[in-house]
């Protein structure tokens, strides 16, 4: 073995200085040999040395292909050390790991604000890396996903709602697609200078004294062909996102005619930090992502959006997400981040980002809601929903059956053809004609439907997602699908027209959208997620014109503004009001703010939302309420580490985290979640009858002379007590604690209860669920 060692060193160095940079380690090489038996490498022929040297590279080249991107989490930095021996740090592990694979370019980025890195691992690499000293966690670089004119005002949050002339040095940090800087909801027009605290910069983009910073990342380089490489958006996401936080007051926006009005921001003066980390790819790198947050806090920015998530429910430890490790130092430097609860609802557990420190924010109806109808030839109208932009003058157009039409030359049945899969249709069939389908396809599924006037689908979901399409189109229920089916085949020559969309007022406001996911928090049961709602669905707000409204190639619609629904548009609703409150108070901590958006809340209907507080947690977010909550409950840093003792960290684990001398003190930490100092109880039970004990602690931040009794509000099963029932405070920032005591029993899935102090002035009202199974 050591003749084919140094025989290996001495034409393969010959080979690095020909044509090739490709990295062969020796012992693969040597292994292909041994495999066929060489023993006499001087007299090898040179043609059987190639093949065997293609042998050794091939075998090198499945062992890269089985390597997939990896973050390597290890909490803070080291206290003391110096940070630009980091890197050196990260590439001594990756040495450690790989060993004879090592490349100089294995660590593919570090972090600055935690101890983390990005590095190509197979799976068994992993398993070691995240077996050495200090590591945390190691996970995939997993995709993850993207998750408004009369919204403000629905929140009683008018245009000139009383300001802080210091709006306009907050700085909000938006993860998301990008922005569109030429839109007028982003320009500078009367702003001064970026704030003196302001550290941050553009990269192949030109920022204004509106958008004061603008990055992109993309570790992998995976991008579309039709992406804009850099902070630019190409798809109107963050464009949406950034100009419904603080977007500038543009009058006179629509959607050709929809949903008119004036669009402005909930913190207009308000900067904007742009990190572009999705792409026209459909993904959203985690690597990325902790770029993202990485450079948010070093930049200074002030409270950071991102809606962004995973895209199907994984209930993943609290530090092994991107979102999650982001925003827990993004908090232990002062920045609060407000997260979309995700789109997979309505199913119970259907969140994907549940820990404490994030403000995880539910989709909300409000009272405008977008319709359209279709009429048939009997004279049958059906409502249904859409973005329809297409007016067809209400001419009748011929009506068939998908599953009447299939392409079978292009080897569909009616089977494929029933759903309108694209290229399932016979073009010469539904050419001029609307096409009755069985069930719903997303529009880059439908595109142009093989040349059809109209699409109608049925879907058995409630109908409040409406989606823009390529042509006119609108979605049914599967029962007036199943009408129209009906009538189309008692009629040979059956017509249809389809409307173009119009605005109805919703009277059964506010309400959960069904997409919008829901809790209760599977990881640790006795938190309360999601924590807050606002309006998510049909919002209108800043796009990308390069960006067609149907997301179909070649539909010319461009719009300024355009109309999408989501808990991502509930997300940026939260963020402006956490920004609205940090105006009057630049001092408060992420809890705070927190609290004060919670415990102000709107309460919701449990009538209208079977899920209760699993669907709106505390409640539809009051912004104006907000800046003067009476009393906030805080959360240090510390208390999160007593907290996450409870959920079974380590001391060990603690202290990499913290870098400090974090430490669990055995039974103790058993009660931590009941000591955590949240604006909201949940309690999980396993029986039918049970007790449990909260503690809490309230800082005044309102009158400083006050007293405040308790009140409680709750069903006839539970016994809740508040001891004392009376905090009485002398002075401004004084705390005072007290007890929650939870007994009852239970025969239902959820009961829902409220805490309420009450000073005469502010009511600080807190939710109380307790819960049992419940089935998803």
């Amino acid at each position: 073995m050591t003749q084919c060692f140094t025989f290996f060193y001495h034409k393969y160095s010959l080979l690095e200085q020909s044509s090739t940079q490709i990295y062969v380690s020796p012992f693969k090489f040597c292994y292909a040999f041994h495999l066929i038996g060489v023993t006499n490498m001087v007299s090898l022929r040179p043609r059987l040395l190639f093949i065997l040297l293609c042998i050794a590279m091939i075998e090198h080249a499945h062992s890269n292909n089985d390597r997939k991107t990896y973050i390597v989490y290890m909490g803070d930095h080291p206290k003391g050390m110096d940070l630009t021996s980091v890197p050196s740090l990260h590439t001594t592990m990756a040495q450690n790991v790989l060993g004879s694979d090592f490349k100089p370019e294995a660590v593919m980025h570090s972090y600055k604000n935690f101890n983390a890195f990005v590095m190509k691992l197979t799976e068994e690499e992993a398993k070691r890396m995240a077996e050495m000293e200090n590591v945390v966690s190691v996970f995939p670089n997993g995709k993850n996903r993207l998750h408004t004119t009369r919204s403000w005002n629905f929140l009683s949050f008018p245009q000139n709602v009383n300001r802080e002339t210091s709006e306009s040095d907050i700085i909000v940090g938006v993860i998301d697609s990008g922005i569109w800087p030429e839109s007028e909801s982003f320009s500078d027009k009367g702003f001064g200078p970026p704030p003196a605290k302001w550290k941050g910069s553009c990269h192949n983009f030109t920022c204004n004294n509106k958008i004061i910073g603008a990055k992109y990342f993309n570790l992998e380089k995976e991008f579309a062909k039709d992406d804009i490489i850099s902070p630019r958006d190409a798809e109107g996401h963050g464009s949406h996102c950034a100009s419904t936080v603080a977007g500038n007051s543009v009058n006179s926006v629509s959607v050709f005619g929809l949903a008119s009005g004036t669009a402005r921001g909930g913190v207009p003066s308000a900067r904007i930090a742009v990190y572009k980390v999705c792409w026209k790819t459909g993904s959203c790198g985690e690597a990325d992502t902790l770029s993202a947050f990485d450079e948010a806090i070093s930049d200074g920015v002030d409270v950071i959006s991102i809606s962004t998530g995973l895209g199907a429910v994984v209930y993943v430890p609290y530090f092994k997400d991107s979102n999650n490790i982001g925003s827990f130092h993004a908090m232990k430097k002062g920045i609060l981040t407000s997260n979309s609860a995700n789109n997979l609802g309505p199913g119970l557990s259907s969140m994907t980002n549940y820990p404490p420190w994030l403000l995880s924010v539910a989709a909300s109806a409000f009272d405008r809601k977008i319709v359209t109808k279709v009429k048939l030839g009997n004279g049958a109208v059906y409502e249904g929903v859409s973005i329809n932009t297409f007016d067809l003058k209400g001419k009748p157009y011929p009506l068939v059956y998908g599953g009447d039409v299939p392409d079978i030359g292009g080897g569909h049945n009616s089977s494929t053809s029933r759903f309108c899969v694209k290229d399932s249709l016979d073009k010469h069939s539904v050419k001029g004609k609307i096409v009755l389908c069985e069930s719903i396809q997303s529009s880059v599924d439908v595109g142009f439907l093989s040349g059809a006037a109209g699409v109608i689908f049925g879907n058995n979901y409630p109908k409040d997602l409406p989606g823009a399409y390529a042509l006119p189109a609108l979605e049914v229920t599967q029962w007036d699908q199943r009408l129209i089916h009906s009538y189309l085949n008692k009629n040979r020559n059956a017509t249809a027209t389809i409307f173009k969309s119009e605005e109805v007022n919703d009277g059964l406001i506010p309400f959960i959208s069904s997409f919008s996911s829901r809790g209760p928090n599977p990881i640790t049961p006795n938190t309360l997620k999601p924590d807050i709602a606002a309006p998510g669905v049909e919002v209108i707000a800043a796009w990308s014109p390069i960006d067609p409204i149907s997301d179909v190639k070649g539909d010319k619609r461009k719009v300024l503004y355009n109309v999408i629904s989501g808990t991502s548009m509930a997300c940026p609703h939260a963020t402006a009001a956490a920004a609205y409150v940090k105006s009057f108070h630049p001092n408060w901590s992420p809890a705070m703010i927190k609290s004060a958006l919670m415990t102000t809340a709107i309460p919701m209907s449990r009538t209208l939302n079977p899920e209760a507080e699993f669907a709106y947690g505390a409640g539809l977010i009051n912004p104006a309420k907000a800046a003067n909550p009476g009393l906030v409950y805080d959360i240090s840093e510390a208390d999160y580490v007593k907290f996450l003792c409870g959920e079974g960290y380590t001391d060990k684990e603690l202290r990499v985290l913290t870098e400090d001398h974090s430490s669990c003190k055995g039974q103790e930490s058993k009660k931590a979640v009941y000591e955590l100092n949240l604006p909201s109880f949940a309690l999980f039970v396993n029986s039918s009858d049970f007790s449990s004990a909260y503690r809490r602690t309230v800082t005044n931040v309102g009158s400083k002379t006050s007293t405040y009794k308790a009140r409680v509000i709750a069903p006839s099963l539970l016994n809740i007590q508040v001891k004392p029932r009376t905090l009485s405070f002398t002075s401004i920032g004084q705390k005072k604690s007290f007890y929650v005591i939870i007994e009852g029993i239970i025969n239902v899935e959820i009961l829902s209860a409220s805490l309420i102090w009450d000073d005469g002035n502010h009511q600080v009202r807190s939710p109380i669920v307790v819960y049992g199974s419940v089935d998803s």
